[in-house]
C-alpha cells in the first residue's frame, strides 16, 4: 500500500490547499522523514503573500525549520547521516551541491552547484519528488540533503528553535566578533534579534542593548529574560543618544541589525558603532536605504557585512544550546498550529492572524504534540 501524506501546498498568493500526496519510495541513498514539527520563519511571508515569485514558485510546500524522526532510510544513507530509523534530527534547508567552490570552502549555503533547485522549503513540487517543504506529514530527504541529531528530551514547540539560533551565533560571534565584556546592539526584537541576545550572552557580553517600538514591549521584556541589560523603545525615545549614555560615549563594539523592512537603519547603525566598530545586516529591507550617509564608513572605518544562513559549526552549537535548557526558550516559542491551520500560522507571522508572535511553528502530525511539550 502505496504511503501518502497530508500535506499544506501554497498554490498562489495567499492560497494554501490542502492536500494528500504520495510519499515516494526510498533507494540506498535516500530517506523518509516523518515531520515532528517546523518552525514558520519570517522569510515564510513574503512567500505566502507573492511577493518573491521567483524564489518561492508555486505550487511550493513552505517551511525550513524542520524536525521529525526518520522514517525509512537507505543504506548508504543510514552511513553517511549515522542515524537510523526511528531516530529524531533537525534539519537544514540547504541541498548543497558538494563541488562547487562554496562548498569545497565550507560556505556551502551560498552553493551555486546544480543542486540550488532543490531547498528545503523554497523548492516547487514541479521538482520531483515534490515534498521539499515542512508543512507536511513527511519529507524527501535529498541525498545530499543535511541532518543532525537532537535529543528527545527537547520539547516539541522549541525544537525548531536552532535555526534562528545558529544565525545568531553565526552573526553575532563568527561575523560580529562579540566576545568578553564587548557592547553590542541589537535592531529589532523578533525571534532572530532574540536569538542573537542569547547568542551575545553566551559570547560573554558585558553590554547587551535591544531596540524595538513600543508595541514591541512584550517581545523586549523577553529580550531582557534572555539577558539583554537594556531595551529601548526607539518611538520614545531616541537609540543613538541613549547608546551614547549607556556607554558613556563609546558606542557599540558591534551592532546588528535583524529589523525587518526597515531601510533607514543603517545610517543609524552607522551612528551606533564606535570607531573601527562592526555592523552586521541581516534584516531584510525590502527597499532601497533614503538618506544613507555612506562617509561613515570611513569616516569611523566601519566595516559593515551582509548576512544569511549559518554552516554547521554554527548549527552544531545551536543544537547543543537547545538541548542543554539552559535559557527559557519557551518565552520564544509562543504559537503552535495545526497543518489544518497553516494558514493562519503563516498570517500570524505576518501580523495578521493570532496577536504578539514570536515564534510560530507548524505541527507535522494533525492537532497532536509529543509527550515532552
Amino acid at each position: 500500500m502505496t504511503l501518502t501524506t497530508r500535506a499544506a501546498v501554497l498554490t498562489g498568493p495567499r492560497t494554501i490547499d490542502l492536500r494528500e500526496l504520495p510519499v515516494p519510495e526510498i533507494d540506498d541513498e535516500t530517506a523518509t522523514l516523518r515531520v515532528e514539527v517546523t518552525g514558520v520563519c519570517g522569510v515564510d511571508w513574503p512567500a505566502y503573500t507573492g511577493a518573491r515569485p521567483e524564489r518561492f514558485p508555486p505550487p511550493i510546500i513552505l517551511g525550513h525549520e524542520i524536525v521529525g524522526h526518520i522514517h525509512r532510510i537507505g543504506r548508504n544513507a543510514a552511513q553517511r547521516w549515522g542515524v537510523k530509523e526511528g531516530d529524531r534530527v533537525a534539519m537544514e534547508e540547504y541541498v548543497p551541491c558538494g563541488r562547487c567552490a562554496f562548498c569545497t570552502a565550507g560556505r556551502y549555503y551560498l552553493c551555486g552547484g546544480i543542486q540550488m533547485n532543490k531547498m528545503y522549503g523554497f523548492t516547487s513540487m514541479s521538482v520531483p519528488p515534490g515534498l521539499w517543504g515542512g508543512f507536511s506529514e513527511y519529507v524527501h530527504l535529498d541525498a545530499n540533503a543535511r541532518l543532525h541529531r537532537l535529543a528527545d528530551a527537547v520539547p516539541t514547540r522549541e525544537a525548531p528553535l536552532y535555526i534562528p539560533l545558529s544565525n545568531g551565533i553565526r552573526w553575532v560571534q563568527r561575523e560580529g566578533g562579540i566576545g568578553i565584556d564587548d557592547t553590542i546592539v541589537i535592531l529589532g526584537p523578533g525571534q532572530l534579534g532574540l536569538a542573537c541576545t542569547i547568542a551575545a550572552r553566551e559570547a560573554g557580553a558585558g553590554c547587551i542593548i535591544v531596540t524595538g517600538r513600543a508595541s514591541d514591549a512584550g517581545r523586549l521584556a523577553v529580550a531582557r529574560a534572555f539577558g539583554a541589560h537594556h531595551t529601548i523603545e526607539v518611538d520614545r525615545e531616541d537609540a543613538v543618544a541613549r547608546v551614547r549614555q549607556i556607554t558613556g560615549g563609546e558606542m557599540a563594539d558591534t551592532v546588528v541589525n535583524v529589523a525587518a523592512g526597515a531601510p533607514a537603519i543603517a545610517q543609524q547603525a552607522m551612528e551606533l558603532c564606535k570607531i573601527r566598530g562592526t555592523i552586521v545586516m541581516a534584516g531584510g529591507a525590502g527597499r532601497p536605504a533614503e538618506g544613507f550617509y555612506s562617509d561613515l564608513l570611513s569616516r569611523k572605518e566601519l566595516t559593515m557585512k551582509g548576512v544569511r544562513g549559518r554552516t554547521d559549526v554554527d548549527l552544531k552549537k545551536a543544537i547543543r544550546l537547545v538541548e542543554s535548557r539552559r535559557h527559557p526558550l519557551h518565552l520564544m516559542a509562543t504559537h503552535k498550529f495545526s497543518i489544518d491551520d497553516t494558514d493562519l500560522a503563516l498570517r500570524t507571522i505576518g501580523g495578521e492572524g493570532v496577536p504578539n508572535p514570536i515564534h510560530v511553528s507548524v505541527l507535522g502530525q494533525t492537532g497532536k504534540l509529543a509527550t515532552n511539550d
